[in-house]
């Protein structure tokens, strides 16, 4: 790791430091040589975040947290690094640090595709599932979700037993798995596809975090397929993030007296295109 790249691990690492105080100390510092030597603007920092950040700055317990990384097969990329997701430089605010586990070859495929939906869900979406990601596998697409519960469990389980890749985007450090039914699944994904993280991997999951990973999940990914979702459904704000960063939106049509199905049939009227087969993703990623 060189001496930049450690330096922006360390402010990463530095509490109540928010993605503009990055931005802006970059611009001030670009190659941050002052870092341990300055304090903070107190415009882009409270008070008693700016102390906090300041003493995260002089810890040297960061510091050796950073230097055992790589002993634990975890990989940092910066956005000035060549691993880094084309695609997700060109979304809003992008990851200054992804902290990756697996195999970082797949960040540069370039067929990635979400797949997100409830953590409840029925028999119809597992099936459609189990229809339709094993064509696309055939074909080379990579399966991204979120690791939680239902749906994102149930792609990324196809995306393996089919024999394909698939990347998990995680709330929360890559020491603290959640929901821990998924330790194990984790565990092989991390060894044998990827498991990337926004957040030092020490850090404990916070709900904020949640719909803050949807947008890395949308960002990496040419196209966003939402299986089941409610109207009020933390998947719709992957789509909707989707469409903020131009990409397609892909939508499992569902009954009219399904709750589970109102959310994606609104994303169809609003436009997501009606997935009934492989095909309908396909065209839009490949052929």
């Amino acid at each position: 790791m060189d001496e930049f790249t450690k330096r922006l691990v360390h402010l990463h690492h530095c509490r109540g430091i928010g993605w503009k105080t990055v931005y802006y100390i970059l611009k001030s510092d670009p190659e941050l040589k002052s870092l341990y030597h300055n304090t903070f603007d107190p415009l882009y920092l409270q008070k008693s975040s700016s102390i906090i950040a300041i003493n995260d700055l002089h810890s040297d317990l960061i510091l050796e947290q950073i230097r055992q990384y790589s002993l634990n097969g975890i990989r940092i990329i910066t956005i000035f690094d060549d691993e880094y997701p084309l695609l997700l430089k060109e979304t809003y605010q992008p990851p200054w640090v992804i902290y990756a586990k697996g195999d970082i070859r797949l960040l540069k495929k370039d067929n990635l595709l979400a797949v997100v939906g409830s953590r409840q869900y029925t028999e119809y979406g597992e099936n459609a599932i189990k229809y339709i990601l094993p064509k696309l596998i055939e074909k080379g697409i990579v399966i991204v979700s979120g690791l939680a519960l239902g749906i994102d469990t149930i792609a990324h389980h196809s995306a393996i037993q089919n024999h394909g890749q698939t990347i998990g985007v995680i709330a929360g450090g890559l020491f603290h798995i959640y929901p821990n039914t998924n330790e194990s699944l984790a565990a092989e994904m991390m060894k044998n596809q990827l498991i990337i993280s926004e957040y030092p991997p020490h850090t404990k999951p916070d709900r904020w975090q949640f719909p803050m990973r949807n947008r890395i999940i949308s960002g990496i990914s040419k196209g966003t397929f939402i299986v089941q979702a409610k109207s009020k459904s933390g998947s719709l704000i992957t789509a909707n993030y989707a469409v903020q960063e131009g990409r397609e939106v892909f939508a499992l049509p569902g009954s009219i007296f399904s709750a589970y199905s109102s959310g994606t049939n609104e994303l169809i009227q609003q436009g997501a295109k009606l997935v009934n087969t492989p095909e309908d993703i396909l065209e839009e990623l490949i052929y």
